[in-house]
This record gives structure tokens, sequence and C-alpha cells, in this order.
């Protein structure tokens, strides 16, 4: 199979990992997988020596035709697929607030013919803003497992910009319980030293990152929001907490 995959973030965060990911998969599998990125961008760089070029939404109509399938990773790229894509339209759905009232929003969204939403949480939220069951499956996030637990001391919190992540509530917590927190931004490369990770939000459609942290074995802290108790029990394997220090 051909696909062409469509970001259009600027940052890195979990959604350009998780194209990142899916699109190495898929060229490990053997499919023909090329990633379209913003110049510049985290992503593309990040995408070295795999097919990957700048995304031009003017190009999409004609570069399409090449593939079987495009697959929008973002609502930009969402929107791009939509109005340019000449090959059927794959849109990953990983954020949990809800789907816009407006005329632009439902023509755009008529215009997918799958979602993938990342939990039932998700799931739940485009069948509210009137998409086919039919045209939607859940498929988790992913993440690779460490060859090792971590084993260190550390006590992580996301290091975002995004006022959702609530860098100032985990703070205040922090300052509470009496606790040094390490804002990180590389998860990866820090947390094989970490024995916890505080990852507060207010808005979560699964949360990638607390996957990863399960998959090093340290204590996941984390919102009861969105889809997250569909990932963490709470004091089985994980905490979930409500949004206040």
């Amino acid at each position: 199979m051909k696909i062409l995959h469509l970001d259009s973030g600027r940052d890195m965060r979990g959604g350009q990992w998780q194209a990142l990911r899916l699109h190495r998969g898929l060229l490990a599998a053997g499919h023909e997988s090329m990633l379209l990125a913003p110049e510049n961008s985290p992503l593309l760089a990040a995408a070295h020596g795999t097919p990957r070029e700048t995304l031009r939404p003017l190009r999409l109509g004609h570069v399409s035709r090449r593939y079987d399938v495009v697959h929008a990773h973002d609502s930009r790229s969402h929107t791009w697929g939509a109005v340019f894509a000449r090959a059927p339209l794959v849109v990953a759905r990983r954020v949990a607030f809800p789907v816009r009232d407006s005329a632009v929003s439902h023509w755009k969204y008529r215009r997918a013919d799958l979602f993938i939403a990342v939990s039932q949480y998700v799931a739940a939220e485009l069948r509210q803003a009137g998409v086919d069951p039919a045209s939607i499956a859940v498929v988790p996030d992913g993440v690779p497992i460490p060859p090792t637990i971590a084993s260190g001391s550390a006590i992580l919190a996301l290091d975002s910009r995004d006022p959702l992540k609530c860098s100032d509530l985990a703070l205040a917590a922090a300052k509470i319980a009496g606790v040094e927190l390490q804002f990180s931004q590389d998860l990866s490369a820090d947390l094989p030293h970490a024995r916890a990770l505080v990852y507060l939000t207010r808005s979560e459609g699964l949360g990638s990152g607390i996957l990863l942290g399960m998959a090093h074995g340290v204590t996941v802290i984390a919102s009861s929001v969105g889809g997250v108790p569909e990932i963490i029990t709470d004091g089985e394997n994980g905490i979930l907490v409500s949004n206040d220090a």
C-alpha cells in the first residue's frame, strides 16, 4: 500500500511522535510511506533517512494521486486534505475537545473516509458531532518498550507551553509536597532516570506521554480527564487525580 502522511505541527509533540512511529513502522512492514511536514519542523528533521518532503498544501492534489491513502495527523492537515487530496482521506483524531459546530466544520468532517480515534472518549465526541459510527475506528497510540525499566529518583512533568498542560498546577502541587519537579522536553531521554511522571492536563484524548511513562515502569500521576481513565485504573497501574494542587 502507498500512504501519504500529512502533519502541519511546528513542535514535536505526542501527535508528531505518533506520525513518525507509524511512518517508520509502515516502511518496515514493506509499505510505501511518504511523510510531508512543514519546512524546518522538528518532525521533518526527525524523519531524516526516510521518505519525506516539505508539506506544500497547493501541491497535494497532484502529489496525492500517486497514493492509495492520504493520512492527516492534525486539524490543519485534515483541512488541507479535505480541500486538496485526490485519494481516500483518513484522519487521526487525538484531541478530546468537541468538534466545532459550524458549516465549514461539518463539510470538512464529511470529507473524511475514516476517522482513527485515539480513545473511546474521542470516538464519542466524533459521534456527538454527527460522524457516522461506521466511519470511526478506535486505535490507541503505541510507544516503544525500553529494554530495561527506569531506575532513578527524578519526578518528571512535561515541559509544555500549552496552557492546558497545567505546568503551574504541577509546580504548586510540588511545592506543597516539598519535592523537586523536573520539567522534561524529552521524556524518552529523561524517563530512564525517573521514579514518577506527573501528567496534569485539562483535556486529553489519551496521553502518549502517559503510555511512555508506564512503559518505563515509573509511577504515573495523571489527571482524570478525557481518555486517561481508559489506560489508568486508579491505584492499580497509576494514580488518577483531580486538577487541584
